[in-house]
């Protein structure tokens, strides 16, 4: 059984996603645990504690992946965005705990000018600081990202070297399909798929893809420009996709779109069921 399914929101209490998992067909699924757009937020109720619970065992949900606030920036210069920053993802990481949520998806962060090194030993620094203080039941799935702007995490060899410089740390990865194209990795064809899984796994190691986001690129292969689109409707050809859902190394890990749903679904309904048919034939 695929592991597939979406981001989907959490109007009304985190446990409600369950439904909205349960009317597009989800094995899987990725939620923010908070406002996105927010600093703090109120702690989790233990009665909303007690209803995820319950809904996650009462629903064809397999896997639960949460994602991190956009406003967290591990790599700021800044003291006071930094310290936002460091307080935000140990609360994300505790509110996860609390859910039972094993994996936190993140973006590592952008050096704003610093350049990449100090950047990334800036994230480095800021993750051996929350290790030591946030619940061990807890991964962190490094994201690769598009590279847009001063972005750290578009080269592969961004995510190697932050796990080998926090070596304590619990890590995994988010491999997004859109950010991995708009960052320059060829994924036109199924032979490109091939090619870019090798170098992950030169780099990183493929064991190490905890969940996958895709999504199809509006833009063009290394344009470094995050936007992602509906699958077939960007520049990710479906040949990448369907050898992405065949591939045997993956069988088992969550894939999840982060496209919006449409009026009544009908675009995941259309991106799932697509997923799904290339993951039995070719396009």
């Amino acid at each position: 059984m695929q592991l597939l399914g979406a981001h989907l929101s959490i109007a009304g209490g985190v446990s409600q996603a369950f439904a909205r998992a349960a009317e597009i067909g989800c094995t899987a699924m990725q939620i923010f645990t908070k406002n996105a757009n927010q600093w703090r937020a109120k702690p989790l109720p233990d009665t909303e504690i007690a209803a995820f619970a319950a809904a996650w065992q009462n629903s064809e949900v397999v896997s639960v992946t949460a994602h991190d606030s956009y406003l967290i920036n591990l790599a700021a210069t800044d003291a006071d965005k930094r310290r936002r920053s460091l307080t935000a993802f140990v609360d994300e990481m505790e509110r996860c705990a609390a859910l039972a949520i094993p994996g936190l998806v993140m973006h590592p962060g952008a050096h704003l000018g610093a350049g990449e090194d100090v950047g990334l030993q800036r994230i480095a620094e800021a993750l051996r600081s929350i290790f030591a203080e946030a619940p061990t039941t807890v991964s962190v799935l490094l994201e690769n990202t598009a590279g847009q702007g001063s972005y750290l995490g578009h080269r592969f060899e961004h995510l190697a070297e932050i796990m080998e410089r926090v070596p304590e740390g619990r890590f995994a990865v988010c491999f997004d399909t859109c950010h991995a194209l708009a960052a320059g990795y060829d994924l036109t064809s199924a032979e490109g798929h091939l090619a870019t899984m090798s170098e992950f796994d030169r780099l990183i190691g493929t064991e190490r893809i905890a969940a996958f986001h895709l999504n199809d690129s509006l833009k063009e292969r290394g344009s470094r420009v995050d936007r992602h689109a509906h699958i077939g409707q960007g520049t990710v050809a479906l040949e990448a996709f369907a050898a992405l859902m065949r591939d045997e190394r993956f069988a088992k890990t969550p894939k999840l779109l982060e496209t919006a749903p449409g009026e009544n679904n009908c675009h995941h309904l259309r991106d799932l069921a697509l997923l799904r048919r290339l993951a039995k034939e070719q396009p």
